[in-house]
């Protein structure tokens, strides 16, 4: 089983390094996206040896940055593809448990949970994070017919042939609104496995309107209601010749 771990990068040179050398303990196959980074860790990235670097010339967006490295995934023929942050909320040694629950084969993508009862204790979240993760999530269960409980985090394994299915357009944080809409409407099974939840920096920042926690709840609905309203046009009521009524995608 090919498997390819993908980090996006957007000025981390405080963790970068740490980072990938914890990475490379657990995985052969790294690749790292950097997306427009402006404090040194261009520069330490072209340091390193044996991984994969897409480099954006400017900062494109977290959703952009997983967008490239599912197509990288794809192009390079790889059959699951696991995606990590790269500010020290997530811990390389459980790599090996996502590729254990990939080879089980019964789901298509493994979803990693802060939240599951299992799952190891950790830091404390953000109050308003941990609101709105709450709260998105009981929306996506909800109007998705999903059993998640963990919307929001980005430790996960995608079987690659399912990406290819999915269209995703989202360049900004809220990609993952229009993933789940994306993949539920596909039909692809989702599992998730505990992981520990850490916040090594409670006050760390998005950047820009979406500090505020009022207007990022309503972004991520946003771009949920306008993924939902895409895939909702896409199917059809069709008359059957045997005069019964089913919804049908064309």
């Amino acid at each position: 089983m090919n498997v390819l771990v993908a980090i996006p990068v957007y000025n981390e040179i405080r963790y970068v390094a740490d980072v990938l050398r914890e990475v490379r303990r657990y995985a052969e196959d790294v690749l790292v996206v950097d997306d427009g980074s402006t404090d040194g860790t261009s520069e330490a990235l072209a340091a390193v040896d044996g991984i994969r670097v897409i480099r954006h010339q400017e900062n494109l967006g977290y959703g952009r940055a997983l967008i490239n490295a599912f197509r990288c995934a794809v192009c390079c023929g790889m059959d699951w593809i696991i995606t990590m942050d790269c500010d020290g909320q997530h811990e390389p040694a459980a790599i090996p448990r996502f590729v254990e629950a990939a080879a089980e084969d019964d789901c298509d993508i493994v979803s990693g949970s802060r939240y599951l009862d299992d799952s190891p204790a950790g830091t404390s979240p953000p109050p308003s994070r941990r609101r709105i993760n709450t709260e998105i999530t009981a929306l996506l269960n909800e109007r998705l017919g999903l059993e998640l409980t963990d919307a929001f985090c980005g430790f996960k394994a995608y079987r690659v042939n399912a990406l290819e299915r999915l269209n995703l357009t989202e360049h900004g944080y809220a990609m993952p609104m229009q993933l789940w809409v994306r993949a539920a409407y596909a039909g692809l099974k989702i599992r998730e496995i505990p992981v520990r939840l850490i916040y090594n920096d409670p006050d760390r920042a998005f950047g820009g309107p979406l500090d505020d926690p009022g207007y990022r709840k309503r972004h991520y609905l946003r771009v949920f209601y306008n993924a939902l309203a895409d895939e909702e046009n896409d199917w059809i009521t069709c008359q059957c010749a045997d005069a019964s009524r089913v919804t049908c995608r064309c």
